[in-house]
């Protein structure tokens, strides 16, 4: 029976000008129990096409079939459990994980398979015995002579029962006595029933073989036998009984976080820095997150601390009229009509005078506002001492007047309570009525201006005597959306 069957193989690399042809019209078989070297120079396509064999590649046209299996209609999920069940490769350089012991390593390709991990070190620990390894079984591949390396990937190979083992260059990096032994441990193997192809450019080599397939630029030139074709030797089967899979499942998972336990553990070092890095990536992004998220809410709370919803009309016929400070037409009969409107919420005139402001032996520099009494929900403002004034108390024109923090603390630098005090702006009496929360303002009006806020009533007939205001502010109803 064949293992193998090879017809019109071909296979390109690339496209258009740079395509090239690198297996051309190969075809043959190799029956079970064969002994085959592929020999061939460098760029000849021998690695290519024992890819090929091994699953690891699939050919552009032609039919390759592993225990009558065509690859080429096989998913890659489909080719990996050909390759597990049938095949086991031993490499020139030996590709032995540095981080596992000899067993680890040997035991690593049953973990694919389903096998137990009781029965897959007992196997592994079993193979390497057989290859005169057995106190070698703990050693780590850098505790190991190259010689000794080979043997441990060769018994890999073995490991999930290697009907077919694919050796590439196996002697490449042994010295002549390793390598010999090498060629002997696998002749045993073909005599046991294993099929071998060794895929080499040493003649010497090849000699060990039953059969030589010569390749050159990608076709065959010479298929020879040495001797003739061996009777294939029935091999005992490895018996495994059946699992679940949720437990091949956990059973991979538990052996792959091993793995990476013990590949940290390794190297100390290089797993803290590279644990580092990572830690502070993470924290620089959660710091610039946190920053942007900061900003924004900064801002967000400076826009409420201005009024949300507003509209301020002032005179003029827009923004940058050199004219519209001598405009008078603004009046409290205006606030009114607007504060009827159907999505006015509420509205406050507006009118500011800079003066004097004189409290004990202090003068300073102040600017009263006169606003109306829903003035400070309008803008968002809240009273930290006292009250607020009221409707009546702005109807009749009544001299209380509420002031800004920074106003108290220039006027109370002792904390003492301002509430009833009497202040003088513009020598006009007035009566403290409450203190405003200090505000948090980054942008806007000058923050350290002292502020007063007075009835508009008060401000425009005891102060500035003035029938116009500056300013309307209202505020529009939630409920209205843009268009």
């Amino acid at each position: 029976m064949n293992i193998i069957e090879m017809e019109n193989i071909n296979r390109f690399f690339g496209t258009g000008a740079n395509r090239v042809h690198v297996l051309k019209d190969i075809s043959f078989s190799v029956a079970e129990g064969d002994f085959v070297a592929i020999i061939g120079q460098s760029g000849s396509g021998k690695s290519t096409l024992m890819n090929i064999i091994g699953c690891l590649d699939v050919q552009t046209s032609g039919s390759c079939r592993i225990d009558g299996k065509d690859t080429a209609t096989m998913s890659p999920d489909q080719l990996a459990a050909l390759r597990g069940k049938y095949i086991g490769f031993i490499f020139q350089r030996y590709n032995l994980l540095s981080t596992l012991s000899a067993t680890e390593n040997v035991a690593l390709p049953a973990v694919y398979v389903g096998m137990s991990h009781a029965a897959r070190t007992k196997r592994a620990e079993n193979l390497l015995t057989e290859l005169g390894l057995e106190e070698k079984l703990a050693n780590r591949p850098t505790e190991l002579s190259g010689g000794q390396q080979q043997r441990v990937s060769i018994a890999r190979a073995l490991m999930n029962g290697g009907s077919l083992i694919l050796a590439d260059e196996p002697t490449g990096a042994l010295d002549s006595k390793s390598g010999d032994n090498v060629m002997v441990i696998l002749e045993e193997l073909n005599r046991r029933g294993h099929t071998v192809i060794v895929v080499t450019h040493d003649h010497k080599v090849a000699a060990h073989a039953s059969r030589l397939i010569e390749i050159k630029d990608g076709r065959i030139i010479s298929d020879t036998r040495n001797t003739p074709q061996p009777t294939p030797v029935p091999r005992e089967k490895e018996k495994q009984a059946p699992r679940s899979w949720l437990r091949n499942r956990m059973d991979q998972f538990s052996e792959a976080f091993r793995m990476s336990v013990q590949a940290i553990l390794s190297h100390k070092m290089r797993s803290l820095l590279t644990m580092l890095g990572i830690i502070i990536g993470i924290a620089s992004v959660v710091s610039v997150v946190a920053l942007g998220k900061g900003s924004q809410e900064k801002i967000i709370a400076n826009i409420s601390a201005m009024g949300t919803n507003t509209i301020d009309v002032y005179p003029g016929t827009g923004f940058g009229d050199r004219l519209s400070g001598r405009v008078k037409t603004l009046t409290v009969a205006d606030a009114e009509i607007l504060g009827r409107q159907t999505y006015i919420d509420s509205v406050t005139p507006n009118t500011t005078k800079n003066g004097s402001l004189v409290f004990r032996n202090q003068t300073l520099t102040a600017q009263i506002n006169g606003v109306g009494e829903q003035y400070f929900a309008v803008k968002a403002m809240n009273k930290s001492q006292g009250r607020l004034f009221l409707r009546q108390e702005v109807r009749s024109n009544a001299s209380y007047v509420v002031i800004d923090d920074n106003t108290y603390q220039k006027l109370f630098p002792g904390k003492e309570n301002p509430i009833g005090q009497v202040i003088l702006f513009n020598r006009q009496p007035l009566i403290i009525l409450g203190v405003l929360e200090k505000q948090d303002v980054s942008f806007g009006p000058n923050s350290d201006t002292l502020k007063l806020y007075a009835p508009y009533t008060t401000v425009m007939k005891k102060i500035t005597g003035e029938k116009h205001i500056s300013s309307i502010t209202a505020k529009i109803k939630d409920s209205v959306r843009p268009l």
